[in-house]
């Protein structure tokens, strides 16, 4: 059974940085990407960050470039996000998240995404 669980997740003004914690459970060999999502109230979820278990490419939204670096301890079975710069329009419902069904190629994708954690809130205030 697939387990992820968010944690870090806070308010912060903007230009302030959090760090997002995504601890990993039950994942196999299959899995080819892990990532992170945030949806915003009336909003569809977008791909911010992921990474290619493979091979190890990482992979960004282009809003987020230079300011979020995504990471994994392989030994601890956790991915993070390290958010930095936030702006107020970055508040969102962050999640974890494992694609570990069938793979069409991607890892911003949500569809690439069978794994969904339940999700951290960040808030950023002007």
């Amino acid at each position: 059974q697939v387990q992820l669980v968010e944690s870090g997740g806070g308010s912060v003004q903007a230009g302030g940085s959090l760090r997002l914690s995504c601890a990993a459970s039950g994942l196999t060999y299959s899995t080819k990407c892990m990532g992170w999502f945030r949806q915003a109230p009336g909003k569809e979820r977008e791909g911010v960050a992921a990474i290619y278990t493979v091979g190890g490419s990482i992979y960004y939204a282009d809003s987020v470039k230079g300011r979020f670096t995504i990471s994994q301890d392989n030994a601890k079975n956790t991915v993070y996000l390290q958010m930095n710069s936030l702006k107020p329009e970055e508040t969102a419902m962050y999640y974890c998240a494992a694609a570990g069904g069938t793979w069409y190629g991607g890892c911003l994708e949500v569809y690439e995404y069978n794994y969904w954690g339940q999700g951290t809130r960040v808030t950023v205030s002007s």
